[in-house]
């Protein structure tokens, strides 16, 4: 028999010490630690994949109770009258079903964003809005919009946001705090690690907090691993690691070692073998690096996605109606504004209304981006000077155009004219794109997609000047971060945070 096992709760991650999961080093001197020292666990049910259908259920349910509640409200203490309460009714069970699938492809249900609240108002708000226009432009299509009172309708949306918002924030730090204490590490699992990496490895961290109870950290010396005999030599302790596993019911077995030892790998997993149970392999430092891309399968040959290519056709052509349609709506909300603007510069100050200047466009493309003009110069050669705070070149009128964004609502004609979206990593003047694409590795990659008035890096804060190298580097991050996530809902938040943030952030000049 084994001797009784050794903790390292010293060199354990926070999130295991918090458990107590026993460590022992399986060689020839130790032995597996009796189940009097394993901790208590959590309620069996309470199961990430469990939870992350009953918030769905919970929106469905929620959605219901405000569309009809909205209904009677409206009808009984407006109109006096009960109306047709079971055409809302029918609506609302329409809105809850596309308002869970567009959640649920967002991810919105993963248990590791329910937690993140910013996330979660992000992608409620996006996919509340545009369920609203959907099953409006439906139900005008189909001739039965004289059905729903615009008082209800407008009462069901901000009541329902409101409700959805209140309950995503709730769950959100229930979740986070259940996640931090461990509440969802109900399936019994067992650790076979390289001598060492349990200690330093974040994937025991996630294991513990994402619903697996280590039951067991077992650690095998590198001299073992690397031994042709290894098999063999360990046969007699892993027969008494399936009768631990057996007596104690472990649902997995997941392996933390450098995936170049094969020969360890294949000889554990022979070892294994006999229990009905999956084995689960970590990834090394270096493997799990490359696996936070998508996989894609290229017929029998699965490959990490690196790099992802530019939109495919059907994303180009969808994200191309969005940006006609809005410039074109754009233009006309704002014309009376860009009218006003382009007097005000021109009475205040001596030179052209609009600012052109050459910027590189998808694939590097040179075009003229236009401006409304709030400088006293109009820079557009190898060496422009970036507008900094209280810089002389900037006009009276000129500093507040650029501080409202007013100064950009030319590019609207840019969108129409196909060299600009609506969103998209801001265009750089090309004297500047040429000096960052020399300090900033992975600079290029901004190109892979059309520029936008707005994006994901301006909405963020990174807008306006960028004095040292470490902000671009910043800002080429969240780009790059914008490009490899496109969705139309993600395009849609950011415009609604454009306006937002607009007028509330400081940092253009």
């Amino acid at each position: 028999m084994f001797r009784e096992a050794m903790t390292l709760a010293s060199s354990r991650p926070a999130s295991i010490s918090q458990t107590e999961t026993p460590t022992i080093i399986l060689d020839r001197e130790r032995e597996l630690v009796p189940n009097n020292m394993m901790p208590r666990r959590s309620a069996r049910w309470l199961r990430p994949f469990v939870v992350e259908r009953l918030m769905g259920v919970a929106d469905s349910g929620l959605i219901l109770l405000s569309g009809i509640g909205c209904a009677l409200a409206y009808q009984v203490y407006v109109q006096s009258t009960l109306g047709k309460p079971l055409a809302f009714a029918a609506a609302s069970v329409l809105i809850a079903l596309i308002f869970g699938l567009l959640l649920a492809v967002q991810g919105g249900y993963r248990l590791k964003n329910i937690g993140n609240v910013r996330q979660q108002w992000r992608i409620t708000f996006a996919a509340w809005t545009g369920v609203f226009a959907l099953v409006l432009a439906l139900a005008f299509a189909m001739k039965v919009s004289e059905e729903f009172s615009r008082g209800t309708t407008i009462s069901f949306y901000f009541v329902g946001l409101t409700a959805l918002l209140a309950w995503k924030s709730l769950a959100s730090y229930w979740i986070s705090t259940a996640l931090q204490n461990g509440s969802f590490a109900n399936s019994r699992a067992i650790v076979i690690a390289e001598f060492g990496l349990a200690s330093t490895s974040l994937a025991m961290r996630d294991l513990s907090r994402h619903g697996f109870h280590l039951v067991q950290v077992i650690e095998i010396r590198p001299r073992e691993l690397a031994s042709p005999l290894l098999l063999s030599s360990l046969a007699p302790r892993f027969d008494q690691l399936v009768a631990f596993a057996r007596e104690n019911q472990i649902e997995h077995v997941f392996l933390l070692m450098d995936w170049s030892r094969k020969h360890a790998i294949n000889s554990i997993l022979d070892a294994l073998k006999i229990l009905p149970v999956p084995v689960h392999l970590v990834p090394d430092p270096n493997v799990a690096r490359f696996l936070r891309y998508p996989l894609v399968s290229t017929g029998g040959t699965w490959t990490v996605e690196l790099q992802r290519t530019p939109l495919s056709g059907k994303e180009r052509a969808s994200k191309r109606v969005i940006d006609i349609l809005g410039a074109s709506v754009g233009l006309v909300i704002f014309a009376p504004v860009m009218l006003l603007t382009a007097a005000l510069v021109k009475l205040t100050s001596q030179g052209p209304v609009l600012f052109c200047q050459t910027r590189n466009g998808f694939n590097g493309r040179a075009f003229r981006i236009f401006k409304f003009r709030t400088m006293c110069v109009s820079e557009d050669g190898p060496t422009i000077i970036q507008a900094t705070r209280n810089d002389a070149r900037v006009t009276s009128i000129g500093r507040w155009l650029r501080k409202t964004s007013i100064d950009e609502l030319p590019q609207l004609l840019n969108v129409l004219l196909g060299d600009m979206s609506l969103v998209g990593p801001r265009p750089h003047a090309a004297a500047h794109n040429s000096e960052y694409e020399k300090l900033i590795g992975n600079y290029a990659f901004r190109h892979h997609v059309k520029p936008g008035i707005t994006g994901w890096a301006q909405i963020n804060g990174y807008r306006g000047e960028t004095g040292t190298i470490d902000l671009m580097e910043r800002r080429v991050e969240l780009d790059l971060w914008y490009i490899n996530n496109w969705s139309m809902v993600l395009d849609l938040s950011i415009l609604f945070r454009t306006l937002v943030v607009a007028f509330g952030r400081p940092s253009a000049y």
